[in-house]
């Protein structure tokens, strides 16, 4: 909305700016910079509110922190990248990738062997999956590598490249085809 591309409302407040000119691809920059300033503020709420708060035994806090803060940001430019490519369809694209399969195929709260076949074929390439190994290995098996947080560190660089490969692919496409956004004119 701060680029006129749509409006705000708050409550019973209605407002539109003016349309800034801006390609695609400029457009993904500034919402994954900000994704990631936003995972900054998040992550670090997070782990006030779970070891500072309620007192969350965290022997490797520091490690937590960037490791959660690296796969909130990675999750995040995904989001952002699939936004890009799909338009408004883009959440609900995002929301099976990230939440709808990742959980069930996250073998966090239920064991994979004891969900459907499918979901254990996910769990090889989910992220999810991966960032629940990670934290698990950094929490209760004193942050080795062979216990998952060597493949949560791999899936968090794999996922970030990922992101922005098809990001930015997505973006140059419709830059360079034209297809640049419809603003519609005041009648």
């Amino acid at each position: 909305s701060s680029l006129g591309y749509a409006d705000t409302e708050i409550g019973p407040w209605h407002s539109r700016r003016p349309t800034v000119d801006i390609s695609r691809t400029r457009t993904l920059v500034l919402k994954m910079v900000m994704t990631a300033g936003l995972a900054l503020l998040t992550t670090s709420l997070i782990m006030l509110a779970t070891i500072v708060v309620l007192g969350m035994d965290a022997p490797h806090a520091g490690l937590l922190w960037v490791f959660s803060y690296c796969a909130t940001t990675t999750v995040g430019l995904g989001v952002q990248a699939i936004n890009a490519a799909f338009g408004s369809l883009g959440q609900l694209v995002s929301m099976f990738v990230f939440i709808a399969f990742a959980l069930p195929s996250s073998g966090a709260t239920v064991p994979l062997e004891a969900v459907p076949g499918f979901y254990r074929f996910l769990g090889a390439f989910e992220p999810m999956r991966q960032l629940a190994a990670g934290v698990r290995s950094i929490l209760y098996f004193d942050a080795r590598a062979d216990a998952g947080l060597g493949r949560g560190w791999l899936m968090i660089a794999v996922g970030f490249v990922v992101a922005l490969a098809f990001g930015f692919a997505a973006t140059r496409y419709y830059d360079r085809r034209g297809l640049h956004r419809m603003v519609p004119q005041p009648v």
